[in-house]
């Protein structure tokens, strides 16, 4: 059975979807293949490595790195089973993504953007990792197969 492949997209690709891509690849099992990108990829934030490394994922060591939607996929046609925007800006900058089957629209705050102490930023980047570990788990529930029927 081929894996679904789910994609996370945001502006940077410097902390929300990589925090999505990899709760989903921790937690999905072998039905999905999870990536994320960027419209404007940026290097992955420091706070969200140290966020992330706090619930056990190293996302260096996991291979993550920025990536950018138009170098990556859209020009290579790359076919995605489900297509999940987790912030404004990307979703209205991406009306249009020919080979997704599902698209999905997560609004979620932008710990990057936070203005604030150190210690308020890293508060911040933790409420954004636990509201995305949420919104993992559920899409999981909602896509397994016994809520199908």
């Amino acid at each position: 059975m081929s894996k679904a492949r789910v994609l996370f997209l945001c502006t940077g690709n410097s902390a929300r979807s990589q925090m999505a891509e990899a709760f989903l690849r921790k937690q999905g099992g072998d039905s999905f293949e999870p990536v994320s990108a960027g419209l404007q990829p940026v290097p992955i934030h420091p706070l969200t490595i140290q966020v992330m490394r706090e619930k056990g994922v190293e996302l260096e060591e996991e291979g993550h790195r920025s990536k950018g939607l138009v170098e990556e996929f859209f020009r290579k046609q790359v076919h995605i089973g489900y297509l999940i925007t987790v912030c404004r800006q990307a979703e209205s900058n991406c009306p249009i993504y020919p080979w997704a089957g599902v698209r999905e629209f997560w609004d979620i705050e932008d710990p990057a953007a936070f203005r604030g102490t150190e210690e308020e930023k890293l508060d911040c980047f933790r409420r954004v990792r636990d509201e995305i570990e949420l919104k993992v788990r559920n899409f999981l529930e909602r896509m397994s197969p016994d809520q199908q029927d």
